[in-house]
């Protein structure tokens, strides 16, 4: 069996570490790149190596070139008084795309697992409950995926919380064009539960 050199090997190694990526299509990937020229590998390398300079903003945890996103800058979001917490980086940016919350976000990176030794100090909860109280918010919506540890998450934060601030929570359900017969039990539960009135 030919061996191949060991820059091939270790670019598709390095490429397997990407989710959803094994190694027939790292393979593939660096196949294909073996045919670029200089510049364009030199230039896709210097735009992953630049990845360590990211930031996070200091208000919500989202990615940022300085001490604050675009978001938590705009005044006018600010003024709205209404905090989205999500789980992670890529729910936020989901939320964003569909253009309809108009307040500022918070992520949490990730949901409460004393299994996994991921407690209220790990998400830094308290610094989330201080800047609810601090900035007056009026209205959270909990965004955060439905499982035991998200509905463990969302219930222990809403204690934490006045009850001067209104605490929602995101309607899960049936997806538009999904047929009931495909869908798994909890995904019907929930769709029970936030049920409106027609």
């Amino acid at each position: 069996m030919i061996q191949l050199p060991e820059v091939i090997k270790n670019a598709v190694e390095a490429l397997t570490r990407l989710p959803g990526v094994g190694e027939k299509t790292a393979f593939r990937m660096v196949m294909s790149m073996t045919h670029w020229r200089g510049a364009e590998l030199i230039e896709v390398g210097n735009a992953i190596s630049e990845l360590r300079d990211l930031k996070l903003c200091q208000d919500c945890g989202m990615f940022s070139e300085a001490q604050f996103c675009s978001v938590c800058l705009d005044e006018n979001r600010q003024s709205i008084k209404s905090i989205c917490v999500v789980e992670n980086h890529a729910d936020l940016i989901a939320i964003e795309k569909s253009s309809t919350f108009k307040g500022t976000y918070h992520i949490l990176g990730g949901v409460l697992n004393p299994l996994l030794g991921v407690g209220p100090d790990e998400l830094k909860m308290d610094e989330l409950k201080n800047r609810i109280i601090e900035r007056e918010v009026q209205e959270v919506i909990l965004a955060i995926n439905p499982s035991v540890e998200g509905d463990a998450t969302c219930s222990y934060f809403k204690t934490l919380l006045p009850e001067t601030v209104k605490v929602e929570r995101i309607g899960f359900g049936v997806p538009i064009g999904g047929n009931l017969e495909y869908l798994d039990p909890m995904t019907i539960t929930k769709a029970l539960e936030n049920r409106k009135r027609f």
